[in-house]
């Protein structure tokens, strides 16, 4: 039973929306929203009390891509924690191939960095208690229809996924959206190392699928953001069965920290070829996810990124 549940990017989308249904729970007692901007949070926090009939949700401000930032924020969780939900990320957009300050490029770290030390100082200072969720992708294995290439890395060697997280392995071809990919994988094998370290605690990698209505098509350039928005998401991809409601997606988030069908160490996402509807075992059709030494190598590459 979650009691206490932490959701990075809890003021917009599916985090937002996942805030709102584990409120719905009566077993739960308090929620932490951990945002970059306090304004938007403090909406966010009006908002869901609201919606919700419930005043349990209570602010903590970090920025996922920068450590520090990270850091100072865990030093204000003076309770431990039953889950945590690393739901904040992205594709960035422009930005997505400027390296920041830890070595890592934005999209790496946006989507990685912050997650790692949050779960990891958490755990190590006593502080989490049963479940960890990664939010991953379907764009890990890739969906035809669509043209996403599954990642392909040659040897997923630790050198390999620093490449990744630096930028380096793209060349002078960066795009995002493939980026988008392999650092999902990156952080999706890191999660898995945990998992074998930590056998007491849960981590479960789930996507939450393709979601209308969320912040996704504003990480997109201005072309493909218009098309995104007013054309793929409301009229083309629910025509075929591509894209369902933020609810649905934050369910998955939800069921993935609740329910005791999901297991550990297990990367949940959409059936293959899809980005909708049930969710099943990735690691039975992309077998690299079960390759131990695949996932330490991705965690050693990672902590070269962080002092």
């Amino acid at each position: 039973m979650n009691e206490s549940i932490l959701i990075t990017g809890a003021n917009i989308g599916i985090g937002k929306e996942t805030a709102r249904q584990l409120a719905l729970k009566q077993e739960t007692k308090k929620i932490i929203l951990f945002c970059r901007n306090q304004a938007k949070a403090g909406a966010a926090k009006k908002d869901l009390e609201e919606k919700t009939g419930r005043t349990i949700f209570e602010i903590i401000i970090g920025d996922v891509s920068d450590a520090n930032s990270v850091r100072n924020a865990i030093a204000k969780i003076t309770e431990p924690l039953d889950a945590i939900i690393l739901n904040a990320g992205g594709i960035v957009g422009k930005t997505a191939e400027k390296i920041t300050p830890s070595g890592m490029n934005e999209i790496a770290a946006t989507n990685i960095l912050g997650h790692v030390i949050l779960a990891e100082e958490l755990i190590k200072r006593g502080k989490l208690k049963r479940t960890v969720l990664l939010a991953s992708s379907e764009s890990v294995r890739g969906v035809k229809q669509l043209g996403m290439k599954p990642v392909a890395m040659k040897t997923s060697s630790v050198d390999e996924f620093a490449a990744v997280l630096d930028g380096s392995y793209f060349g002078d071809k960066f795009d995002a959206m493939q980026a988008y990919g392999y650092v999902k994988y990156t952080a999706t094998m890191w999660l898995f190392s945990m998992a074998r370290k930590y056998p007491d605690i849960k981590f479960v990698a789930m996507s939450p699928g393709s979601t209308g209505g969320t912040q996704g098509p504003d990480n997109f350039p201005p072309i493909m953001k218009f098309l995104m928005r007013y054309f793929m998401l409301p009229v083309v991809m629910p025509l075929i069965g591509m894209v369902h409601k933020v609810e649905v997606g934050a369910k998955r988030f939800v069921d993935g920290i609740s329910d005791e069908r999901y297991k550990t160490g297990i990367f949940y996402a959409s059936k293959e070829g899809k980005l909708t509807g049930e969710v099943v075992d990735q690691g039975t059709f992309f077998v690299d996810l079960k390759n131990n030494t695949f996932q330490e190598n991705a965690d050693k590459a990672i902590h070269r990124f962080i002092t």
